[in-house]
């Protein structure tokens, strides 16, 4: 389903009612259609600070998101607008939009900190918007930033390495983006021009000193500085005079500010250029399904009074995933193994061969989509199942085998048989030839092709069903001597013994076949599994070797402004990541 018939507006994503966080259902069901990756933009930040206006901008239209236009904080909750992505065909464009942190009329900080927390868990890219310069109120307003190592947890259960600190955030926390209202000051330090992003740096510096008002100070830069290592800032001019301000969506594009124009065109086009794909620990990309079960979790849990936990998301994620990835594993096992086999195979290792060939196409199917499947559960769930349709095959192919056979015996044979009802053979020398008519019939027999692999069994069944017959018709056979017939009569229990060991070494056959076709599907499961686990080890040092290049960056900028305690704080955090990549994928002891 393309996004552009999914949502023709923003729709309410999380209620807030009361102070009570609650997911709207129905609009999370809109992501479950969304099978594109996605890149979450969401933004947060004071109340009646232009956030509606920036993502309608976004979204490439000039209304959508609701403006409001008193002193009242106007959106409650947070909206989502699903939208194609401009710049990118194969990703969809999630933006949501955050009630306004701060509101007098609520009194609940609490309420706010979980808005601000789950703008991060979901984000991609965090737009924290205000209004005026960097200073201290602006500071002190995102206070929120300090509580999120209270309000969120990396992991379910601290490890024997893990510092509760910004080391296992930075992973999977948001690109962080400043975007400054109604800036009015020059850009200058030190009489020279600047930049916004080095505006935006300069705010965060650290002050020297131990005293109260200085941890203050730094708690919220520092936060942001070593949760958030990818920064950037963004001033824009006032759009319009004031007295336009109430109707700003429905304002001329002549009438806005010029400057501000070119300043949201120049914000639209880095947000979508730069804004990645949504992604979790380990390097999973996160669709419009994943989205909606992050939603449900983390909303879930914070209702029941619960820290969010990024791991525990993405173990239920997995349950989730894993789940289905086995069951269109297999599926696509079935639908292969209908299509390509052909009833009855004319040995068992023809049916093996093609089993190997389906089962190694379904383990990659489960590989590629499967994620985080701890202790291999799901996969060892995947190899009884697969192993289970296999048995399931070879009984329908022996059943085809034995039905087949048994209708061209009865072809065959029943002439034969028909002619020792009438008598035909009830005569001197009739016996024997019976038995060279039979035999002619078991050559006969014998030579049509692709009868499968109980032609033995079904003929031994059908003859040893005719027996009756065949004695009575040696003991009326007056040519034959007592002594002749006792001969006879033994060879035929040596015929039938002799069939029956056939039949038992081949069952023997069978069994080894079968054992030795379960130790390679094993050896298969085992050979996939270790190259899932090498790209996914590659993944991670690759996402942790970017959070050690970030990490080191910063620890170097701290040093160098004189704060070497904080420095050697992120030197430690550095040493636990390092630590970690060595334990990170144990060696595989499963199934």
């Amino acid at each position: 389903m393309a996004t552009e018939t999914l949502m023709a507006g923003p729709e309410c994503l999380i209620e807030n009612i009361n102070g009570r966080l609650m997911v709207n259902l129905e609009t999370a069901k809109i992501l479950s259609a969304i099978t594109q990756p996605v890149v979450v933009v969401v933004i947060v930040g004071p109340y009646r600070t232009g956030k509606s206006y920036l993502m309608n901008k976004l979204a490439g239209k000039n209304k959508g998101f609701s403006l409001g236009s008193t002193v009242q904080s106007h959106t409650k909750g947070i909206w989502m607008w699903c939208v194609p992505h401009p710049r990118n065909p194969d990703h969809t464009l999630v933006l949501l939009d955050t009630e306004g942190l701060g509101d007098v009329e609520k009194g609940d900080n609490q309420n706010d900190s979980w808005l601000f927390a789950l703008a991060v868990l979901l984000s991609s890219t965090l737009i924290y918007n205000s209004v005026g310069t960097i200073n201290q109120q602006a500071m002190d307003q995102l206070h929120y930033v300090t509580e999120l190592t209270d309000c969120i947890r990396a992991k379910s259960s601290p490890g024997k390495h893990e510092i509760k600190d910004s080391a296992d955030f930075v992973s999977f926390f948001p690109d962080f983006v400043w975007t400054l209202r109604d800036f009015s000051l020059d850009l200058q330090a030190n009489g020279e021009p600047i930049t916004p992003d080095e505006y935006l740096e300069n705010s965060l510096k650290l002050k020297q000193g131990n005293d109260k008002k200085t941890k203050s100070f730094n708690a919220p830069r520092l936060c942001i500085r070593k949760f958030f290592p990818e920064k950037k800032c963004f001033i824009f001019d006032r759009p319009a005079q004031r007295k336009y301000l109430v109707h700003l969506e429905q304002l001329p594009e002549e009438e806005v500010n010029p400057e501000f124009r070119e300043q949201v065109e120049e914000f639209c086009s880095y947000i979508l250029s730069h804004s990645k794909v949504k992604t979790l620990s380990g390097g999973i990309t996160v669709n419009g399904p994943r989205l909606e079960t992050l939603v449900l979790t983390f909303v879930n849990t914070i209702s029941s009074g619960d820290l969010p936990c990024m791991e525990n998301a993405v173990l239920a994620l997995a349950e989730i995933e894993n789940s289905a990835a086995v069951q269109k594993a297999v599926a696509h096992y079935e639908q292969q193994m209908a299509e390509k086999l052909q009833l009855p195979t004319e040995t068992l290792q023809e049916l093996l061969d093609l089993h190997r060939d389906v089962e190694k196409e379904a383990i990659d199917v489960f590989m590629t989509k499967s994620f985080k499947d701890v202790d291999q559960v799901f996969q060892t769930r995947l190899m009884e199942e697969l192993e289970a349709k296999l048995v399931d095959f070879c009984d329908q192919n022996m059943k085809a085998s034995s039905d087949y056979c048994m209708t061209l015996l009865q072809d065959i044979f029943e002439p034969l048989y028909e002619d020792v009802k009438q008598g035909t053979f009830f005569k001197p020398g009739g016996f024997r030839l019976f038995i060279r008519k039979r035999q002619e019939l078991k050559n006969k027999y014998y030579q049509v092709p692709r009868k499968g692999i109980q032609a033995d069994e079904t003929l031994k069944q059908y003859l040893d069903s005719r027996e009756g017959m065949d004695a009575a018709l040696l003991q009326t056979d007056q040519s034959l001597t007592e002594k002749e017939k006792e001969i006879e009569v033994q060879w035929m229990k040596s015929e039938s013994l002799e069939a029956a060991n056939r039949i038992s070494e081949e069952m023997q056959k069978k069994h080894e076949q079968l054992m030795q076709e379960k130790e390679k599907s094993f050896h298969e499961h085992m050979k996939q599994l270790a190259e899932k686990m090498e790209k996914e080890r590659a993944q991670l040092m690759a996402e942790q070797e970017r959070v050690l290049t970030l990490k080191f960056q910063e620890k170097e900028r701290l040093l160098e402004q004189g704060f070497k305690k904080e420095s050697l704080k992120l030197l430690k955090e550095m040493k636990a990541i390092q630590l970690r990549n060595s334990e990170s994928f144990p060696m595989c002891s499963i199934l």
